[in-house]
C-alpha cells in the first residue's frame, strides 16, 4: 500500500532509515559509548598502520565507494575530497592533504582547496605504500622484468586455494625487487635496495623523514621480517627481531607517534604465547608486555603519548583461537620491577592489563576492524560491518555517565 503513494526516490530512502545503524549507543557488555562517525555505506576507516589524520590532527580521512572523504574532528564538516576509484596511500602530517593512486600514476590533493597534483607515474608491477613525515618523499616497491605473477610462476588459471597456500607461493617464488623512493616535489625516482626477498608493508617514521620501515612478507615462521633502511646515502637494511625459537613469529608492525619505538605482534611459538614488543631504534632498548589468548588482536596502536594501547580482538578462526576475542580492547601496560636488576641488554618484562570497550560479536572478522586513537586519546576509532554494511565508529576511551 505504501507503494502507492511513494517514489522510488523516497522509498529507498524510507529503507535506508530502517537500516542505516544508530548514531550512538552505550554498549551494554562494557558500559562505554559508542558512536558512529560516517553516514555513507561501504566507508571505512584506514589500515591500523597508515596515517588516518591530515597535519595537526584535525582531519579524519576515510574511505568511500567511489572516492576519499574527510571529518573535520572539531565541526563535525563532512566532506568528499576526492571522487572516483582510487587507492589511498596516506594523509599528509603536515599539510591538508591525502595522497593516493589513481589510473597508474599517485597524486595528491588538498582537502580545504581542493588543488591537486599528479606527483609521478607508477612503475609497471609496483605502487607506492607510504609518505614521509615532512612530504618530501614517498616509497615504494616494484617487481623488476617481466616474469613470473604472485602465484610463484603459475598461470593465472591455477589460482591458490587460500592465502595461505597464496602466502607460500609467492614467498617461494623469490621474485626480484626493488625498493625506491619518490621525491614529491620533482616525481624524481631513486632505488634505494634490492632483493629477491617479498618487500612489503613499508612505512615512514612519523617523525625521521629519513626512516623507513618494511618488511620480507611471507609465511611468518618463514622469514625475518621486520627492517629499518635509511633513505638518504648508501642504504643498508637494518633487521629489527631475530627468532630464537622455532615456530616464533612476529608481525604487524607499527611505530610510536614519537617515532622513537617500533611495536609489534610477537608469538613465541606461534599462537600458543602473545606478546606486544618494542623496539627502540635510537637505543636498542626492547620491551615485551605479556597478553592473555582471549586479548591478542589482529592489530594494535597506540595512543599518541604511548600510555595507552588498542586492540581490534579476533575470532577462532585467528592464530589465536580465541574463544571469546570479539571485542575491541583497551590495554593500559604495566612494566614488571626488575628487582636491582637493571641491565640494559635485557628485555624489559611487563603485562598488558584489558578492559572490554566494544562487543564485536556481531562484527566479521573477514573485514579487520584495525584501530586508532584520536589525536586527543578520547576515542578509539574503528570499522566495522555489525550492522550488514561498514562504516566507521568511535568508542569513548572513558565510560559513559550512568
Amino acid at each position: 500500500m505504501i507503494k502507492q503513494f511513494l517514489g522510488a526516490a523516497a522509498m529507498a530512502a524510507l529503507a535506508f532509515a530502517q537500516t542505516e545503524p544508530p548514531e550512538s549507543w552505550v554498549d551494554a557488555d562494557t558500559g562505554h559509548r559508542v558512536i558512529r562517525l560516517t553516514k555513507e555505506r561501504g566507508s571505512a576507516s584506514l589500515y591500523f598502520n597508515q596515517n588516518w589524520f591530515t597535519g595537526g590532527g584535525r582531519k579524519l580521512v576515510y574511505t568511500i565507494p567511489n572516492g576519499i572523504a574527510t571529518l573535520d574532528l572539531d565541526t563535525k564538516r563532512k566532506s568528499q575530497v576526492v571522487e572516483g576509484r582510487v587507492r589511498l596511500i596516506d594523509a599528509g602530517r603536515k599539510t591538508q592533504r591525502v595522497y593516493y593512486a589513481r589510473d597508474g600514476a599517485v597524486h595528491w590533493t588538498d582537502t580545504e582547496s581542493g588543488e591537486t597534483k599528479k606527483i609521478a607515474d607508477l612503475p609497471k608491477r609496483g605502487g607506492i605504500s607510504t609518505v614521509n613525515a615532512d612530504e618530501t618523499l614517498l616509497a615504494g616497491t616494484y617487481i623488476e622484468g617481466e616474469g613470473e605473477d604472485y602465484n610463484g610462476g603459475r598461470r593465472a588459471a591455477e589460482q591458490p586455494r587460500n592465502k595461505g597456500e597464496m602466502m607460500e607461493r609467492r614467498w617461494a617464488a623469490r621474485l626480484p625487487m626493488a625498493l625506491f623512493t619518490v621525491n614529491i616535489a620533482t616525481g624524481e625516482t631513486r632505488i634505494i635496495h634490492k632483493a629477491n626477498d617479498w618487500l612489503n608493508h613499508l612505512l615512514f617514521s612519523p617523525t625521521d623523514p629519513g626512516l623507513l620501515m618494511f618488511c620480507h612478507e611471507g609465511p611468518w615462521h618463514k622469514v625475518d621480517r621486520i627492517w629499518l633502511i635509511r633513505t638518504e646515502g648508501k642504504p643498508q637494511p637494518k633487521k629489527v627481531h631475530s627468532r630464537t625459537i622455532a615456530m616464533e613469529i612476529w608481525g604487524h608492525e607499527f611505530w610510536s607517534a614519537d617515532g622513537k619505538t617500533v611495536w609489534y605482534d610477537l608469538q613465541t611459538p606461534r599462537g600458543e604465547d602473545f606478546w606486544l614488543a618494542g623496539y627502540r631504534v635510537d637505543t636498542g632498548e626492547r620491551v615485551r608486555y605479556h597478553l592473555q589468548r582471549d586479548e591478542w588482536s589482529i592489530h594494535f596502536n597506540v595512543s599518541r603519548d604511548g600510555a595507552l594501547f588498542a586492540g581490534d580482538g579476533g575470532d577462532p578462526g585467528q592464530v589465536a583461537r580465541a574463544k571469546n576475542g570479539r571485542w575491541i580492547y583497551l590495554f593500559k601496560p604495566e612494566l614488571l620491577l626488575n628487582r636491582g636488576i637493571d641491565d640494559p641488554s635485557f628485555i624489559k618484562p611487563g603485562v598488558l592489563h584489558a578492559e572490554k570497550l566494544v562487543n564485536m560479536s556481531k562484527h566479521d572478522y573477514r573485514l579487520e576492524p584495525n584501530v586508532s586513537f584520536s589525536p586527543d586519546k578520547k576515542w578509539v576509532i574503528f570499522r566495522s560491518n555489525m550492522f550488514g554494511d561498514t562504516y566507521v565508529f568511535a568508542v569513548e576511551v572513558e565510560k559513559a555517565a550512568k
